[in-house]
């Protein structure tokens, strides 16, 4: 399916595309290729397809349709496609109201057992530009070595800023993982660039500050602070009464919305703070916390039609080991080296 209106990327874009494309999904000659686009994000899903036609791949264009939107599922036509192809690249928007759509589309892909998937809500022709997908991999690669290797054998991990996040988690037996190099059971963002996992169910316990964007609804204009206990936010106080009442919506958006899914931590060195979380998420000097589903990841079990990131600057990660020992992960956003 071809797009309505053709936006004619640029050749630094195909090459930006080409590159995340060879790193994160290693994309062959001989794949076949989906690419799922959406007009709202202009050239971004025409650089991919024009990267993939390149390298010599067969290639497939599926545009979601201007209609019905936001999309509650999966449109008929785009789960028809599956599991024809090897590779898979989401250049859509990245809406809340849009969640169940994508979350309903990563677990038909990832069910397949075959598919290695970049996932790109919110792509902007910037990040392709100069921004967080046009970045140096192996730099980012030599620091999520150094991150894991801090992270590893980690039981609880705490995370505490100036502002006044003290927000600890139950770690055991949940994996930390990186989102660089996509698997057929688990697929990466485009652009890529952080370390996270999915806390024990329950488990979280603090305040959480968050100073930077929340979900796709931006940056609020104050602080939004979070009271947390037994896993959920049970309490959210922001200055500003607008976003106040519209994070309390989504908190209460169903019975899994107000639970902790995900702590992260950023590793991309070109990812830039611009208030849109696919990239600030990636941004070095950040971490972020998530509610609502994260059955994506690794020993994630929590349901939801939601997941909203709330992004914070310049954390404090510790934690802590089986033996008791306490570990600095970031201090202030700086490594601890």
């Amino acid at each position: 399916m071809n797009f309505g209106v053709v936006q004619r990327p640029t050749p630094a874009m195909i090459s930006a595309a080409l590159r995340a494309m060879e790193s994160a999904l290693d994309l062959r000659p001989d794949d076949q290729v989906l690419i799922v686009g959406d007009e709202a994000c202009g050239a971004c899903p025409g650089a991919f397809a024009a990267a993939a036609r390149y390298y010599g791949c067969k290639v497939t264009v599926f545009e979601l349709p201007p209609h019905g939107r936001p999309l509650a599922g999966v449109p008929r036509e785009l789960a028809a496609l599956v599991p024809g192809p090897t590779v898979v690249v989401n250049a859509i928007p990245g809406h809340t109201a849009e969640t169940p759509f994508r979350i309903e589309w990563l677990r038909l892909v990832e069910g397949v057992g075959t598919i290695r998937m970049g996932h790109a809500p919110g792509i902007s022709e910037d990040m392709m530009t100069g921004g967080s997908l046009d970045v140096d991999y192996r730099r980012m690669r030599l620091r999520e070595s150094l991150m894991l290797d801090l992270l590893e054998g980690a039981v609880r991990l705490i995370v505490r800023t100036d502002l006044g996040t003290d927000l600890a988690v139950d770690v055991r037996g949940r994996p930390f993982i990186s989102d660089l190099k996509a698997r057929p059971d688990c697929c990466v963002n485009l652009p890529c660039g952080e370390i996270y996992c999915a806390p024990v169910e329950g488990s979280a316990e603090g305040v959480l500050v968050s100073d930077g964007p929340i979900g796709d609804d931006g940056v609020a204009p104050m602080p939004v602070r979070f009271v947390v206990r037994g896993g959920r936010a049970v309490a959210v106080d922001c200055a500003d009464l607008v976003w106040r009442e519209r994070i309390e919506r989504h908190l209460a958006h169903d019975d899994g919305s107000a639970a902790v899914c995900e702590v992260g931590m950023g590793l991309n060195p070109g990812a830039r703070l611009m208030g849109r979380m696919l990239e600030d998420e990636k941004a070095l000097r950040t971490a972020h916390v998530a509610f609502g589903d994260n059955r994506g990841f690794p020993g994630g079990c929590n349901c939801s039609g939601l997941h909203v990131d709330c992004l914070i600057h310049l954390p404090t990660v510790e934690i802590e080991r089986a033996d008791g020992q306490r570990v600095t992960v970031l201090c202030r956003g700086d490594l601890a080296l």
